[in-house]
């Protein structure tokens, strides 16, 4: 496949696009660099190295959501860096509604993935309403207003 050795980030992506709905450990296995570097910000006990830890983590996820879908909703290009904004559906096996979504900033090279700064979260299927948080939080702030007394 020609774009396998081709260093355009967006064909990049498309194929990675491609392996995951196809459910294709194979295929998505290509997409990354022996080397490749997973970096989990606001999980940094998740960061992992090499494409034998892309196919342990994506082929648990395929075991257990088996009609995983991929969205690709949003994909910016500047230079070797995919800016991708992503949604992942599907069943679990035993039935209930899987879905994740979030932010990928992949770096390219050599036609391959070799680093991803990860900013995606599993949906929770209901929560609390935001605005019913927010008014509880807000009447547990203790008053903080100046009284203008300074001998208070």
């Amino acid at each position: 496949m020609h774009d396998e050795l081709c260093n355009d980030p967006q064909l990049v992506i498309d194929r990675l696009h491609r392996a995951w709905n196809a459910r294709s450990l194979e295929a998505l296995a290509v997409c990354f660099h022996d080397d490749y570097e997973s970096d989990q910000p606001l999980h940094p006990d998740r960061r992992f190295r090499g494409v034998a830890s892309v196919r342990a983590s994506w082929g648990a996820i395929f075991r257990a959501v088996p009609d995983l879908r991929a969205d690709l909703l949003r994909c910016s290009i500047d230079a070797d860096t995919a800016w991708t904004e992503w949604r992942w559906h599907g069943r679990y096996v035993e039935g209930n509604a899987f879905e994740a979504g979030g932010v990928i900033i992949f770096r390219t090279a050599y036609g391959r993935i070799v680093s991803a700064r990860v900013y995606t979260e599993t949906l929770q299927p209901a929560s609390p309403d935001f605005d019913q948080v927010l008014d509880e939080i807000l009447r547990r702030e203790p008053d903080l207003s100046v009284t203008g007394d300074a001998s208070a």
